[in-house]
């Protein structure tokens, strides 16, 4: 699930993604490191409405992870865009600490969720795969924000992050599959921690990575290993929508977004994939594939 939607708004979508599995959001604490140089990764920031009169938003937070695929298309999930209150707004943030600025901004324009999304993010407009939900085998989670390029050139620095050409994954093969270098990115939060009351995810809102493993590859879907002993970190709450890159021939690819994954986040990074052709079929509106 997103960040702050387990208990915002309804998270009944996220759990249709797959089968008894919660969408992911977070990078682990082991194995992991912050990610300064991954200037395409951005955090996906919201405002929206929870009380009785939705003409001014009253929430603002960081919800989702995702990346810059040309100069004005972030790339995220469709469960991080879906089923919000009328009125929701989305912003994009490509800080490195994006929570450290919204604690900042919130001191600035206290009471005002609209300035304080500003100060770290730029708005966009967000266009969700129409038929997201679809079944287990595609959920078609995939959606993208439309920014402003001008904006975004001017509060920020980086390269686009390179998409991969059509069935670049299918054709490595089991072989080359296994011996790819992936890794994951996002804001997302730890793995669960148990305390009083139960267990808990604490940090996120800081871009960082980890490395994880090849696992399996399905029509829609690759699965990425996140074990600690194997050397991996992996993805947790509110990394959602975030990068899962593939060094192939020497060139870093986004390979696929984080959906979901195992409870405590631990074990399996389950993503969706981006050069198939339902994939292709959503982005090419938005951006030029290779």
């Amino acid at each position: 699930m997103t960040a702050v939607r387990a208990t915002a708004v309804t998270a009944a979508a996220c759990a249709t993604v797959l089968a008894a599995a919660l969408p992911s959001s977070a990078i682990n604490s082991y194995n992991a490191t912050p990610a300064p140089e991954r200037t395409e990764v951005g955090a996906l920031v919201a405002t929206w409405d929870d009380d009785s009169d939705p003409a001014t938003p009253d929430r603002v937070d960081w919800v989702c992870s995702g990346t810059m695929i040309d100069t004005d298309t972030f790339l995220t999930a469709a469960h991080c865009t879906s089923d919000w209150p009328a009125g929701v707004r989305f912003f994009v943030s490509l800080d490195q600490d994006v929570q450290a600025g919204l604690d900042a901004a919130a001191r600035r324009h206290p009471g005002d969720p609209a300035a304080q999304a500003n100060a770290v993010a730029v708005e966009g407009t967000a266009h969700t795969h129409p038929a997201y939900p679809g079944p287990a085998s595609d959920s078609h989670d995939i959606a993208v924000v439309e920014l402003p390029a001008a904006e975004a050139a001017a509060r920020w620095r980086f390269t686009p992050a390179a998409l991969p050409t059509a069935n670049q994954l299918g054709a490595l093969g089991p072989q080359g599959l296994n011996s790819t270098d992936w890794f994951v990115a996002g804001y997302g939060t730890q793995e669960a921690v148990n305390g009083p009351g139960g267990q808990t995810h604490p940090g996120g809102g800081v871009r960082l990575k980890a490395p994880v493993t090849f696992d399996a590859l399905n029509d829609a879907w690759v699965r990425l290993g996140m074990t600690a002993p194997q050397g991996n970190g992996g993805a947790c709450y509110g990394d959602s929508g975030g990068p899962n890159f593939a060094v192939v021939g020497g060139r870093t690819i986004l390979a696929a977004t984080t959906v979901t994954g195992d409870t405590p986040c631990y074990a399996t990074n389950v993503t969706y994939r981006l050069d198939t052709p339902g994939a292709r079929a959503f982005l090419t509106p938005f951006v030029k594939l290779p």
